[in-house]
């Protein structure tokens, strides 16, 4: 039974696994490199409730029972008394596999570990352990506390268990899954990419303006916000992390990343987070 969850990464995804597995009633212990930066998260997340008791969605004592669930602590180190350890760092490789290292030392060795990848081969990962049966995929779609939807992904040497543990807590936490193989992408993000590229190239070629191809793809097509809104929302820096292990995993040139998108990237344009993206935030 999954009573205490350890959540790896304070940042956006980090902070709303967080926040819903607390909601559900997990104490949760929110880690990050560094102990303002986990503090960090769990202020973040506090404040995000406290709009919600402004709007009269959530109580006050709700709000505060949620909230003193989650504590913080400092690397894997900190995970050693949790069920349930799931990942959510920075899309890169090399950092997760790491990561996955010191996972597997520090957490109980009944526990499941997680990844929240978007890309990054679950096989590989859990090959990085000593208890690849108990790896798993667990991607949440952003924002968390929103999105209904998790992609739960099987490695090659994934167990039913496993499997069926992380669908059940998935269902706890208000959450619809989805169950797909190891490949790069998995099912949403195949299908997404191109996508998003196809209206970076339209941009790009000057067909028409980022509002215009937005409102083309929202409106005509009833998608809830146009692709390059999307991109800004995920971020460009990992969208293009994303398209890249797409294309030369797949070497299908529809995953393609697109100069203008490589463009933005080197610029600092990276979408919401810092202000600038397809659009502008203040």
């Amino acid at each position: 039974m999954i009573e205490r969850i350890g959540v790896l990464g304070a940042g956006q995804m980090g902070r709303g696994i967080a926040q819903v597995a607390a909601q559900a009633g997990h104490g949760v212990v929110l880690a990050d490199a560094t102990g303002p930066l986990a503090q960090a998260g769990k202020e973040t997340i506090a404040s995000a409730l406290g709009k919600l008791v402004d709007k009269g969605k959530l109580g006050g004592p709700e709000r505060d029972a949620i909230v003193s669930r989650i504590s913080t602590g400092v690397g894997a180190e900190s995970l050693c008394k949790v069920d349930f350890a799931i990942e959510a760092v920075s899309e890169e490789e090399s950092l997760k596999l790491g990561l996955f290292r010191k996972l597997d030392l520090a957490v109980p060795r009944g526990a499941i570990l997680a990844s929240n990848t978007s890309s990054i081969p679950i096989t590989k990962i859990a090959a990085a352990t000593t208890r690849p049966e108990k790896v798993i995929g667990m991607h949440f779609m952003n924002p968390v506390p929103l999105m209904k939807l998790v992609e739960v992904v099987r490695g090659l040497q994934t167990d039913d268990e496993t499997w069926q543990v992380t669908c059940d807590l998935a269902a706890k936490l208000g959450k619809t899954t989805i169950t797909t193989k190891d490949s790069p992408g998995f099912i949403v993000n195949r299908i997404l990419v191109p996508l998003l590229n196809e209206a970076c190239f339209a941009l790009q070629e000057g067909l028409a303006s980022a509002d215009d191809i937005d409102k083309g793809i929202h409106l005509g097509l009833n998608h809830p916000m146009g692709p390059l809104a999307l991109a800004d929302l995920i971020g460009l820096d990992t969208y293009l992390y994303i398209a890249d292990v797409m294309h030369r995993e797949l070497g299908d040139d529809k995953y393609r990343p697109p100069t203008i998108l490589r463009n933005y990237v080197a610029a600092g344009w990276l979408g919401r987070k810092t202000g600038r993206g397809f659009y502008r935030y203040s």
